[in-house]
């Protein structure tokens, strides 16, 4: 693997969360709420410039390699969870440095914990969506034929992902929604 891609894709994950955190720090560290707005909502940018790098690293005529697929789900994963993430940031920031109230937990058991997982899987098959739409996009705009058959060898791995997902996330909750009783130790006396 000899791609710059994969570098593009680590310095948007680290510019990711040097935003996130620099506009929390704006908001709550020096009260500059509107300035903060306006970080927290440039950071799609940094998806921009990721699909940019790729759609010219593929019409430079390079191979496709995984790490090109991987920023496609890359991309369709920051898209469909990022502001989810930054809220739940946000709310641990404002507890920790504003005096807010701890940030909720996330019920573990129960039909709260079901809908929780299923609200996360809707979430990811947006960013799987997301991320077909995106490989299709390239394949049709910038990737050569051999290149568009390589860029769609993404969609086993979002199957497979999201079969996984499906089977550890609601399956698994949908079997443990009943409340659990506390454990009764008997006297065998």
């Amino acid at each position: 693997m000899n791609s710059p891609i994969l570098v593009v894709i680590i310095g948007c994950e680290v510019g990711f969360w040097v935003m996130v955190f620099g506009g929390l720090c704006l908001r709550y560290l020096l009260h500059l709420r509107t300035l903060s707005t306006m970080v927290l909502a440039a950071v799609p940018v940094l998806d921009v410039l990721l699909l940019a790098a790729v759609a010219l690293d593929i019409h430079q005529g390079s191979a496709v390699e995984m790490v090109h697929r991987l920023a496609g789900v890359y991309l369709g994963v920051t898209v469909a969870f990022g502001h989810s993430a930054i809220s739940w940031v946000d709310g641990w920031f404002a507890h920790r440095f504003a005096d807010g109230p701890p940030p909720p937990r996330g019920p573990r058991r129960g039909q709260a914990a079901f809908r929780r997982e299923v609200r996360a899987f809707g979430q990811w098959m947006c960013a799987a969506a997301i991320s077909g739409i995106t490989v299709v996009g390239l394949a049709q705009t910038v990737a050569d034929p051999e290149q568009a058959s390589a860029l769609y060898g993404v969609f086993p791995t979002l199957g497979v992902i999201t079969v996984l997902w499906l089977l550890t996330g609601p399956v698994w909750a949908l079997f443990d929604i009943g409340e659990r009783r506390p454990r009764t130790t008997s006297d065998p006396a």
